[in-house]
């Protein structure tokens, strides 16, 4: 159903009124609370023919009306306008209470989830970021005892280790300078794989040993193994940790008074982080598709009611964005609230935090942020 003015003014003013009231929504409180220009009896008549559009519904026959999943959905994707003040503010309370270059990354999210659960008024839900490829910052070669050495890698969010053998001098049998050797060429090749290899994944890790001296071929071929060896650690899959932040405010909206949904949701957040991870993980897959304005909004997926796959999330309406840049270090984050939600303000709440932790994340490949 393709709507008109009219019928848009009142699709907007019915949704806000009852995400105010948490009441159904008559035409007398519309006509008197709304400044729609037109009486009560027309906005009954255009309440009607929304509710047999299927975006408006009366939960009992003698009350009013409240908005479907339909409803909110229309509503969101050509009715709504995420709040630049909420924005603002957020942004500015996030620079104001974090200071990424002081915290490890963990601390940060932690914080930051915090912030916007408050500023939202839902529960926040954050996850680690995850580099999809280990790219390089140093690399040191450290002797552990006369046959080892020790690779040790720093990427921007962590660092990996390997021993591996060291192969004898073919030049010199005796050992009692070979520790001096040892070392002085441990050091050399340290400051040869950083400057071959900094800045790129070990992956791409295709090295040129030809700018050095036949002493150092001992171990090139027990570098190249373990250098292989580290490059699949590094991309295996990534952390599915959810930071939670703001359950117990969010249960005190009424749609959570009965027990048993209060009951499936904390459940969902606890126990069943495996099935909420692919819907915060990957916010943007399904509305690339659909061509509404809300798609083309940065990194933001909505989910409402039934529209979530997951069953104690049909009463539920679930805000997701990404942040990071790929193939830099990229994670996501949320908000899970009632179908009855300040849309405008939660839109706007986690943009702007995406936006802060893009910031932050692109930061600490630079800085050397990690993961604590």
């Amino acid at each position: 159903m393709k709507l008109n003015s009219r019928q848009r003014d009142i699709l907007r003013a019915t949704v806000r009124h009852y995400v105010n009231t948490a009441e159904p929504v008559g035409s007398k409180s519309l006509a008197k609370g709304y400044d729609l220009q037109v009486s009560s009896a027309t906005i009954r008549n255009v309440m009607s023919a929304l509710e047999g559009s299927g975006l408006l519904y009366q939960p009992h026959t003698s009350a009013g009306r409240i908005p479907s999943d339909s409803g909110y959905r229309r509503y969101v994707d050509e009715l709504m306008v995420p709040s630049e003040p909420l924005t603002r503010r957020m942004e500015t309370t996030l620079s104001d209470r974090l200071d990424w270059n002081g915290l490890a990354m963990e601390a940060l999210l932690k914080e930051s989830a915090q912030v916007l659960s408050r500023l939202s008024g839902y529960i926040a839900l954050v996850t680690l970021p995850h580099v999809g490829t280990s790219v390089v910052k140093h690399l040191k070669l450290v002797r552990v005892s006369d046959h080892q050495i020790l690779l040790v890698v720093l990427d921007i969010y962590d660092n990996h280790s390997v021993l591996l053998p060291i192969a004898p001098d073919p030049k010199d049998s005796e050992l009692k300078d070979e520790h001096l050797d040892i070392d002085a060429e441990l050091q050399v090749l340290s400051n040869f794989l950083t400057n071959q290899l900094r800045g790129r994944s070990l992956h791409d890790a295709k090295l040129d040993w030809s700018d050095l001296d036949q002493t150092f071929q001992r171990y090139t071929e027990a570098l190249q193994s373990a250098i292989a060896d580290l490059a699949k650690k590094t991309s295996t899959a990534p952390n599915s940790q959810i930071l939670i932040s703001g359950l117990a405010e969010a249960l005190d909206q009424p749609e959570f008074a009965e027990r048993e949904q209060i009951r499936s949701i904390v459940q969902l957040l606890e126990d069943g982080r495996d099935q909420l991870w692919p819907l915060i993980a990957n916010p943007l897959l399904p509305d690339t598709e659909t061509g509404s304005p809300l798609a083309k909004r940065q990194r933001i997926r909505i989910w409402i009611g039934a529209e979530n796959p997951l069953e104690p999330m049909r009463a539920c309406a679930l805000i997701a964005s990404r942040y990071g840049h790929s193939p830099g270090p990229t994670g996501s984050l949320g908000v899970l609230g009632p179908t009855r939600m300040l849309y405008e303000n939660a839109v706007a709440a986690v943009e702007a935090a995406a936006n802060y932790l893009t910031d932050a994340v692109s930061g600490s490949q630079i800085e050397g942020v990690g993961v604590s």
